[in-house]
């Protein structure tokens, strides 16, 4: 996937400010708009300035944007692919869509990047309601949106996080500024990737005294070679030794839960093989499972009785033949 610098699309520098990225945008706007454009590529270029204006006119996303450019600033021309859960920590404000963008269709590096917040941002723009003239009326404040990494092991058991969240704003001269809160944050047992933890009055303040909106935080797991979470079940690799493989036998295997259990491994081990442990996943009213992938690692030889165990071994099975007809 390509990066996309929405600055360069825009013409304008990376420390603009609201009043420069507006005024490009509109120029554009009349250079691209596919109602009064001639140019044969009217429509995907206007298409990709709305793209670039909806990230930095907000300067949340627009936050978050720069600290992944950053990263990729420094590999041009390579494959784009933003590391798994990179904008854990930021935090983004549902509220009006940006001009023209209702409607619209957005990229693939745009969905990647901003495709949940995106979507409320536009869901809530159209449910707001419409005013003109008079006293401001009463109005809930805004969702905010974010994301949290979390353990496997904090949906086993539950967790008390303090999570630092990334937000920005503009100052009094339209300059993006970075600013931060933390929060104390229940995990309940039982989260899975991709719940939303819902933080009551956490998102916005309210309009003329309405109540403040909620902060949504999106459950992402923490990447970890142990195991892996496939909705409430859950994938642990455990691996054997030649002899557990082929023979079989009981062994001891600490799970995700912090247990230890013995798992009875049946013999003549077969590549791509499971152990299914039930209701040992992600607890719920109906829990998932854990699923044991089993792998044989082979034992170095380091010391001569090693090597001549192994050549003891060969002389063991003459007819073994590992590579099958393979090149026949």
């Amino acid at each position: 996937m390509e990066f996309k610098d929405y600055y360069k699309i825009l013409g304008v520098a990376r420390d603009a400010g609201a009043a420069d990225i507006k005024k490009a945008y509109r120029k554009l706007a009349r250079k691209y708009h596919p109602d009064v454009s001639k140019e044969a590529d009217a429509a995907a270029r206007m298409a990709e300035v709305n793209e670039a204006n909806t990230v930095l006119s907000d300067p949340e996303k627009r936050a978050a944007y720069d600290a992944l450019g950053r990263e990729a600033a420094q590999r041009p021309g390579q494959d784009f692919r933003p590391p798994p859960n990179w904008d854990a920590g930021f935090e983004y404000t549902g509220g009006p869509g940006t001009e023209g963008m209702d409607g619209a269709e957005f990229s693939d590096f745009f969905e990647q990047l901003f495709g949940r917040a995106a979507h409320a941002q536009r869901a809530q723009h159209r449910g707001g309601a419409q005013t003109h003239g008079g006293p401001p009326p009463q109005q809930r404040g805004r969702d905010h949106h974010a994301g949290i990494e979390l353990d496997l092991r904090d949906a086993y058991h539950g967790a008390q996080r303090t999570l630092t969240l990334h937000g920005a704003r503009l100052d009094d001269t339209g300059r993006l500024v970075n600013e931060e809160r933390q929060l104390q944050v229940t995990i309940p047992r039982g989260v899975r990737a991709g719940q939303l933890i819902r933080l009551t009055g956490q998102g916005g303040p309210g309009l003329s005294g309405a109540p403040a909106g909620d902060l949504f935080l999106e459950v992402h797991f923490k990447p970890d070679a142990r195991w892996r979470a496939e909705d409430r079940d859950v994938y642990q690799s455990l691996t054997l030794a030649p002899w557990e493989a082929e023979l079989g036998g009981a062994i001891e295997v600490q799970t995700p839960a912090g247990n230890t259990v013995e798992v009875s491994v049946p013999p003549r081990w077969k590549p791509g093989r499971k152990l299914r442990l039930k209701e040992r996943g992600i607890p719920a009213a109906t829990p998932g499972d854990l699923y044991l992938e089993l792998q044989v690692a082979l034992p170095a030889a380091s010391t001569p009785a090693q090597q001549q165990a192994y050549r003891a071994l060969a002389g063991a099975f003459p007819d073994f033949k590992p590579r099958g007809t393979q090149g026949a």
